[in-house]
């Protein structure tokens, strides 16, 4: 099979494999591959949290962000149906990344943030069980806490990273990150409502 070399203008150079239909097919080479491919459907709406995780810039502080904003609208349920919405999510969350990871062809895609926002509210969660749902600094506390055990990965944060595949393989690290922040941020609440 012969290859022909062609530039596209503004594209970077690809390779070029002619086919039997008029054009060919291009395939590119993996130095000049960039996945460019848009997945669809509800799966994706809700990986990517409404199209946060399209945020060109550190999607997954945008994705802990706008779980600060679901918080705000979560705080006000009762300890347990706050908790139950949060296992709710993880799920949904676990279902939405597997069919994301199916369709974009990447495992732990950067657009998906259904993580980052499942992790966030359970991060929270101390505060809804001890009723300072509305302090800022401890909410504040909440979001670096997440952020940072989320980037840093801990021990059992990296292995379940590396070791589950799937959906569950994407979200349950971040999961398992929120349940630190939340048992850091809870002691942090505890001594100061003492």
């Amino acid at each position: 099979m012969r290859l022909l070399w062609s530039r596209a203008p503004g594209l970077p150079s690809l390779w070029r494999f002619p086919s039997a239909r008029a054009g060919g097919n291009r395939i590119e080479t993996p130095l000049h591959t960039r996945n460019t491919s848009r997945p669809a459907g509800l799966a994706v709406w809700i990986a990517t949290f409404f199209g946060v995780g399209y945020c060109p810039v550190a999607p997954g502080t945008a994705g802990a962000a706008a779980g600060l904003v679901l918080y705000a609208a979560l705080s006000g349920l009762s300890p347990m149906l706050y908790l139950l919405t949060c296992v709710a999510l993880v799920f949904l969350g676990i279902w939405a990344a597997e069919e994301f990871s199916r369709q974009s062809g990447i495992h732990d895609d950067g657009r998906i943030v259904i993580d980052e926002v499942a992790g966030q509210l359970l991060s929270l969660l101390p505060l809804v069980f001890l009723n300072r749902r509305g302090s800022i600094p401890l909410v504040v506390t909440g979001f670096v806490l997440f952020r940072v055990l989320d980037v840093w990965k801990p021990g059992p944060v990296r292995w379940l990273e590396r070791n589950l595949s799937g959906g569950a393989g994407v979200v349950m690290d971040d999961v398992l990150a929120g349940v630190f922040a939340a048992a850091a941020l809870g002691a942090i609440a505890w001594k100061w409502q003492a």
